[in-house]
């Protein structure tokens, strides 16, 4: 992807995922992302289970600054760095960065064209300085609810709420660099999890509005269409099928060989599907699990039907569409892997993001970028000795 980012310096304080995937979407549009990380490095490092790859898929492309924050030294350095910055990202506890002497109004009293991204549990109100996390707002937020079935809440399979939070802040900051452009100064950008959950279940909450009754989770919903479901198939395997058109309904039963059901008057719309759906929804799986997988995805494809194999993550390393269409680029993992994982998501004048750097090890750019500053090695061994910044 050209680099629309490059010649922007970025300062980031971040730890888990929204506050590095904001940081992430500017590196891989070629902005100078500098992590600031403790010394021993950021805890996301030494997450295991679910966290095991958040410090790895969010924090390539950037540079890595390991030094004490609450050192003199610490935060001289920083504020050296502020002086050329244009952005700091952060996503620490209400009152964090605050109580560092990071917060906004010291940045802006360095540089007034900063922008300041701060991301954070809530948006201003009763509840922003409560701490949050992903799962937490799911809960709150009523997505959760909408995502499992009744009586039994369930979380989103990825940090979606983070991952969106993260983005809505990416927006922010390029509307401030717009607007900077203009006015010549920069802007307090704030970006939240609740209010990120609460946006994407906004659609629910219009669809209750206009009903009088509680709408159910999606997995009991009524859905607007009349197929629109996972079916098993003949080799123990499962499919989605979406038809969405009475087109679709058509080139369905041709692809199938079903002319009994293609000339059904009963069947013949999306609605009267809908309205035959207690003896026609059990016929249908019945007809379809005569096929195997792979039957079935033929035939959907030749008929240019909505369709999707039911896929695990470990599946896409291969997947074609991927891999033939530029979307997976190797990224060096913890113990030394190259794995493939996914670009930033857009072409962008026909062309897609590139790695500059894998993930970087712990203070890997923190002697180079002392040396910017106009550090002597003899001032930068006397920061290592006393442990106030750490290099690998």
């Amino acid at each position: 992807m050209s680099n629309v980012l490059e010649g922007i310096k970025v300062l980031e304080f971040t730890h888990a995922v929204m506050g590095p995937c904001a940081g992430l979407m500017m590196a891989e549009n070629g902005a100078d992302v500098i992590l600031v990380e403790p010394t021993k490095g950021s805890p996301t490092r030494f997450l295991k289970g679910f966290g095991t790859g958040y410090f790895w898929f969010y924090n390539r492309n950037k540079k890595s600054l390991a030094l004490d924050l609450k050192s003199e030294e610490g935060l001289k350095i920083i504020y050296e760095l502020a002086k050329e910055a244009d952005v700091v990202v952060e996503n620490f506890g209400p009152g964090t960065m605050d109580r560092l002497n990071l917060g906004y109004e010291k940045f802006k009293s360095i540089n007034d064209k900063i922008i300041y991204c701060s991301l954070k549990g809530f948006l201003s109100g009763p509840y922003e300085k409560r701490h949050a996390m992903d799962e937490v707002v799911q809960m709150m937020g009523g997505l959760a609810y909408m995502t499992g079935r009744s009586g039994d809440p369930l979380r989103a399979g990825t940090s979606v709420i983070d991952i969106t939070g993260g983005m809505f802040g990416y927006i922010g900051i390029l509307q401030a660099l717009y607007e900077r452009e203009k006015t010549g100064k920069g802007k307090f950008v704030k970006s939240a999890l609740f209010e990120t959950c609460t946006f994407l279940v906004g659609q629910h909450m219009a669809y209750q509005s206009q009903v009088d009754y509680p709408i159910p989770p999606m997995p009991e919903r009524l859905s607007a269409w009349s197929i629109y479901k996972i079916f098993d198939t003949s080799d123990d395997d499962k499919v989605f099928i979406g038809i969405i058109s009475d087109k679709h309904w058509v080139r369905f039963c041709e692809a199938f060989g079903w002319d009994d059901w293609k000339e059904d008057k009963r069947l013949e719309t999306n609605n009267g599907r809908i309205d035959e759906r207690d003896w026609f929804l059990a016929e249908l799986d019945a007809r379809v699990k005569l096929n195997t997988k792979a039957e079935i995805i033929e035939k959907c494809e030749s008929g240019h039907i909505p369709f999707a194999p039911i896929s695990r993550p470990s599946d896409l390393y291969e997947d074609p569409q991927l891999n033939e269409g530029n979307s997976l680029y190797p990224v060096k993992m913890k113990n030394g892997e190259m794995v493939k994982l996914p670009k930033f998501p857009l072409e962008y004048g026909g062309e897609r993001s590139v790695k500059k750097n894998d993930p970087p090890e712990i203070g890997a750019d923190s002697i180079s970028i002392l040396k910017k500053l106009n550090y002597t090695q003899e001032q930068i061994d006397e920061l290592i000795k006393h442990k106030l910044i750490s290099n690998t």
